[in-house]
């Protein structure tokens, strides 16, 4: 027998975000989801790896550079860079900040309330520096990404809209039996045919 709520199993994964870390559910409404990407992140999904092995750490070294940061301000700085659309988990981001500061290449710059800020070293501005075809290779990649991530962006309407028909699921009060339950499933499959242009 059909289940409807079976059916957000199969949902795109780059919409659900669905992975080993955090991502965004369509119907999350704070954005705040579970799910994500190999490099640990929020949105896009297991099948669009945002960063390489490595990639993550030369890119939170490359905007400590540009100003000292925390960790919170460096997912929010890359949440912006990718629309909304992605942010890179903490679970992520703050294992690579100890990794940089146990190579030496950033130091603690202080507090700023309960967030400890960074800045970089002269040595981590040396490795910049000497890896720079790599780092450039890597922030063009990401923003390659973040262009195209961007226009995936799902509008606010639309995401209320769907968060209305999973409660429409959800609170159910029909009973399912046979008849219901061929009915519901006639229009989501009609929606998902429409929605996808046939």
């Amino acid at each position: 027998m059909f289940h409807p709520h079976r059916m957000w199993a199969a949902w795109p994964a780059w919409m659900a975000g669905r992975g080993g870390h955090r991502g965004r559910d369509p119907f999350d409404m704070d954005g705040r989801g579970r799910g994500g990407f190999g490099d640990g992140g929020r949105g896009f999904g297991r099948a669009g790896r945002v960063f390489g092995p490595g990639d993550l750490r030369l890119v939170l070294l490359a905007l400590i550079a540009e100003r000292p940061s925390s960790g919170y301000e460096l997912i929010k700085e890359l949440e912006q860079r990718f629309g909304g659309v992605y942010a890179p988990s903490p679970g992520s981001v703050y294992p690579t900040l100890t990794l940089l500061e146990e190579q030496g290449h950033i130091r603690a710059a202080g507090m700023e309330g309960a967030k400890r800020s960074f800045e970089i070293t002269g040595e981590g501005r040396a490795f910049l520096q000497e890896n720079r075809p790599m780092v450039d290779a890597v922030l063009n990649r990401m923003n390659i990404t973040a262009q195209s991530m961007s226009g995936r962006a799902m509008p606010g309407s639309v995401h209320q809209a769907m968060h209305t028909l999973r409660a429409a699921l959800a609170f159910h009060s029909r009973g399912w039996d046979e008849a219901e339950t061929r009915r519901v499933l006639d229009v989501l499959e009609k929606a998902a045919r429409d929605i996808s242009g046939g």
